[in-house]
């Protein structure tokens, strides 16, 4: 799909970058990753001719990008940038429509697309449509950023740093939803970021680069397993394994969670899952929200009456996601001193449990993989 074919960059006696060749293959996601000033960015805005390169060839389905002009080149090519970029005097519904507008798209069409659009970043077009992007936190302004990027159905996608401007936690969130995106649209993706767990958990393969060079091309498991080098090595750090959890969704290990109503005989149906080996049993609502757990052992043994048993919890920091990593399953038992978490559904109800053991058990097979 995408070809760099020697390609080297130089600002006078400065040389972004080097001499580089890549393939990208059609429907697949590859980071470009690595250190401030690495060239990644220079690489990416040379794709959609953003940038002119002093030497080399980009092709794209076998056409040389200065074959095309670098606006209607751009208008084909979806792009997306660290601070999104909106129009401010432009509703949102309109900024996502903007570029099927400039291709001549009729109005039915374009606002078919942009709900459409809508639905698949997760946001309400009633709601959200009319809106200003003044309006928007980060991390809606980002979804629209992408909605755009999307918006004339473009079969490449060029994405520089986009959700690097929010925070960790709307961060993680935007990651889920773009792998989730990226599975039912199969798009051909160039993503640069500096941050390797973002590479690990988006990423199909890895260009690793140093100095305007490659130094590494590789998929992210061959990277952590096999680093080619020391700056490698260094780059990746000494807890490979735990990175590694960012490349393994919840759902793949999670497992049934034992469930009772808090209006139900908490005692009774703790002895019952006592002798299936829970230790923890989930307490739920009429509504069935998640309210906490009880300690069935303790309360076997203490005989405690209800109202004192039930460890509330904070839904929203314990619980993870089944499409969350086991990375971030692992940093909030961590965070809060547990070893199981709830796995819970869009809506906040529970649908299974994640525990340390289960964790452990990926990293003891990572670890013998790789001494393999």
């Amino acid at each position: 799909m995408i070809k760099l074919i020697d390609i080297t960059k130089k600002y006078g006696e400065f040389t972004a970058v080097d001499d580089i060749s890549l393939k990208v293959k059609q429907g697949e996601v590859c980071v470009l990753l690595g250190p401030s000033g690495c060239g990644k960015s220079t690489t990416l805005k040379i794709i959609n001719r953003m940038l002119e390169p002093s030497n080399g060839n980009v092709l794209i389905e076998g056409k040389n990008v200065r074959d095309f002009k670098p606006e209607l080149l751009r208008r084909k090519i979806g792009y997306v940038i660290q601070y999104v970029g909106l129009f401010p005097h432009m509703t949102v519904g309109e900024n996502i429509g903007i570029v099927p507008k400039l291709l001549g798209w009729e109005k039915v069409k374009i606002s078919r697309r942009t709900e459409q659009l809508f639905t698949l970043i997760g946001l309400d077009p009633g709601f959200y449509s009319n809106k200003y992007p003044h309006e928007l936190s980060g991390g809606e302004a980002q979804r629209i950023g992408v909605a755009r990027a999307l918006a004339a159905d473009p079969p490449i996608l060029l994405m520089d740093e986009p959700f690097g401007a929010v925070d960790p936690l709307t961060r993680e969130i935007l990651q889920t939803e773009f792998v989730k995106i990226q599975k039912e649209l199969k798009k051909t993706v160039v993503f640069v970021t500096h941050d390797l767990e973002e590479a690990i958990r988006v990423a199909v393969r890895i260009v690793l680069m140093q100095k305007g060079r490659i130094v590494q091309h590789d998929t992210p498991e061959n990277i952590l397993a096999h680093p080619k080098n020391k700056f490698v090595h260094d780059f990746i750090g000494a807890d490979r394994a735990l990175k590694r959890l960012s490349r393994f969704p919840v759902s793949n290990i999670m497992r049934e969670a034992p469930v009772v109503k808090s209006s139900d005989d908490l005692f009774k149906a703790a002895k019952s899952v006592d002798k299936r080996g829970f230790r923890f049993l989930w307490v739920i609502d009429e509504n069935e929200e998640l309210l906490g757990w009880i300690d069935t052992t303790r309360l076997i043994r203490n005989k405690e009456k209800k109202e004192d048993v039930i460890t509330r919890i904070p839904v929203s920091r314990i619980a993870v996601r089944s499409d969350f990593t086991c990375k971030t399953a692992l940093s909030r038992m961590l965070a809060e001193g547990i070893k199981v978490v709830p796995v819970v559904d869009e809506n906040q109800k529970i649908i299974g449990e994640i525990s340390l053991a289960d964790i452990e058990k990926i990293t003891e097979e990572v670890a013998h993989t790789w001494q393999e």
